[in-house]
């Protein structure tokens, strides 16, 4: 039996909640469960009682607000530990056609890909401004040049994720998973598929953050970070590099000056030479320990994911072991 959970962390979405809840599908070709679990951010309006009144299954409640990424994370450690096959994940503003979900799973029920992401057309979606547009291409650009794969909308909310694949993931990043995600996903090795997708206006502004650029930088942070996670040598030897390669410009500016005889009043760019190719010399080393740490990481991530697979087929023969990720007091299940 292929089970479905739709997931949706929510922030004070009491009121816009009740529309997307009502559109979403209660039946999907090759999917013989459906099942709605609502993340309650930290909400102040009754979102939670909401979510139950208009039908979730489970409900996740943050006692305070701890954000999208943690929200998103919490959001899949409870749909594993409910028994998911394919997660989705969508947003509560109905910003994303509830029907399209259909579309997001068909190439994980057909066993073609492990993580599908809806693209929004935002070349030519209507519903965003010209600025938009073109930041969104232009960050979707240097995604996919970061995380290795050929997703077009990169930053698009409305995704799908094989159980296999999600028990690899974890978010790490405290501002959006969305880029964290796809990095992970590409340089795990993740089947990626987009598809078109729809979406709808939306009235309210963004919650996530407050400004363009203040999106901006904290979406460079968290692509540098990620990128940073799982390329660690060659992060620190391009940094490494580059300050060895200013470093030589003074060295080579003080051997100019001493072959004419003018050395001796420019010792100064000598050590500042020797300073910086010293520092990018350490620099480099750093990046050969933290990939040794990262090859301690995946090792850990191994040995997750066997622990995963044991609890798979601990429940497979009846017997259910605890379900982890999430405190008792953060997790509150709406049976």
């Amino acid at each position: 039996m292929t089970k479905l959970i739709i997931q949706i962390p929510c922030l004070n979405e009491a009121d816009s909640l009740p529309d997307t809840l009502v559109a979403l599908p209660r039946r999907i070709h090759g999917v013989d469960k459906i099942e709605i679990l609502i993340i309650d951010d930290g909400s102040t309006d009754g979102t939670a009682d909401v979510a139950r009144r208009f039908g979730a299954h489970h409900v996740v409640s943050h006692r305070r607000n701890r954000g999208l990424a943690a929200a998103f994370q919490s959001g899949l450690d409870a749909a594993l530990a409910a028994g998911a096959d394919i997660i989705v994940n969508t947003d509560a503003d109905g910003q994303y056609a509830g029907e399209d979900i259909a579309k997001l799973v068909a190439p994980i029920v057909a066993n073609e890909a492990d993580l599908v992401i809806g693209d929004r057309g935002v070349g030519r979606n209507e519903h965003f401004g010209p600025i938009k547009r073109r930041l969104q291409r232009l960050g979707s650009a240097v995604v996919r040049n970061l995380s290795g794969t050929e997703v077009t909308d990169a930053v698009s909310g409305f995704r799908a994720i094989s159980r296999a694949a999600a028990q690899r993931i974890t978010i790490t990043t405290e501002f959006s998973y969305t880029t964290d995600m796809l990095i992970q996903a590409g340089r795990k090795r993740f089947k990626i598929v987009s598809v078109p997708i729809r979406t709808n206006a939306t009235e309210r502004p963004s919650r996530l953050f407050k400004s363009i650029p203040q999106f901006i930088m904290r979406q460079l942070m968290t692509m540098g970070r990620a990128y940073a996670t799982y390329n660690p040598l060659r992060t620190f030897a391009m940094i490494g590099g580059t300050i060895a390669l200013i470093g030589l410009l003074p060295i080579l500016r003080f051997l100019a000056l001493w072959t004419m005889g003018d050395g001796a009043g420019h010792i100064q760019s000598l050590v500042l030479g020797g300073a910086l190719i010293v520092l990018g010399t350490l620099t480099g080393l750093l990046g050969v320990l933290a990939e040794l740490i990262g090859a301690n990481r995946k090792l850990l991530e191994a040995a997750l994911q066997r622990l995963h697979r044991l609890e798979d087929r601990l429940e497979g023969l009846g017997t259910s072991p605890e379900p982890s990720g999430l405190t008792a007091l953060d997790h509150r299940d709406a049976a």
